[in-house]
């Protein structure tokens, strides 16, 4: 019952899911920090075929040659943006597509997911990415999401530490990078104010100092 739910729930969301979640400052903070890291991770067109998983509405699109998501109404607004993306309803466990990819990336979904629903999601990936292909994905990091959420048993309700991270990838993945994201509490600075921390976070989000940022963005290469 409650994965219908979910399902209702993004379907219902949809349209007001881009103004929502990423038209506010706190939102374009979080989405220019996650599309610097994409422009410097992506720039030398070493990756041809890209997956989107959990694309959503394709707010991250640009980035990818195809896309996947488990709420159609979603899919369909982002279809409406990249009318000549590959785009497919499914899940992260199962990925709908019949090809592998050299990069998948999975952004703002693990925080929604259980440790089982992450370990089955790196077993599914592992199997649809080529041998030197990379997965990218992001987590909250328990010392630091605290966040409460309207739909506590699911929303937002998945953190990780670094360690547990590092268990659930075993001897199958290498890390090959970490960055942080979001290391001011923004949520307590005034909006106005808050575009003038972005160039110090994203800095600050590459040295140590990343271990105490509220999100940590991850990249695996299959061993």
């Amino acid at each position: 019952m409650i994965k219908n739910q979910i399902h209702q729930y993004y379907n219902d969301l949809a349209k007001s899911y881009d103004e929502n979640r990423f038209e506010n400052s706190y939102g374009k903070y979080i989405d220019q920090q996650e599309r610097y890291f994409l422009n410097s991770f992506l720039r030398d067109d070493k990756y041809s075929k890209i997956l989107d998983l959990g694309c959503g509405t394709g707010r991250l699109l640009n980035f990818a040659t195809h896309g996947a998501d488990f709420s159609q109404e979603m899919l369909n607004i982002a279809q409406e943006k990249f009318p000549h993306k590959q785009l497919k309803i499914g899940e992260i466990s199962n990925i709908p597509f019949e090809e592998n990819f050299d990069c998948i990336f999975c952004f703002h979904v693990i925080m929604h997911q259980t440790r089982q629903e992450t370990e089955n999601f790196l077993n599914e990936c592992y199997k649809k990415i080529n041998n030197d292909g990379i997965l990218i994905f992001d987590y909250p990091i328990k010392s630091r999401r605290k966040v409460p959420s309207p739909q506590q048993d699911w929303h937002a309700n998945n953190t990780f530490t670094p360690n547990e991270i590092l268990d659930l990838i075993k001897s199958d993945w290498k890390i090959i990078e970490r960055k942080g994201v979001l290391f001011f509490p923004i949520h307590r600075i005034p909006k106005a104010l808050r575009k003038i921390f972005l160039p110090l976070d994203i800095l600050i989000c590459k040295t140590f100092l990343k271990k105490w940022a509220s999100y940590q963005i991850v990249v695996l290469k299959k061993r």
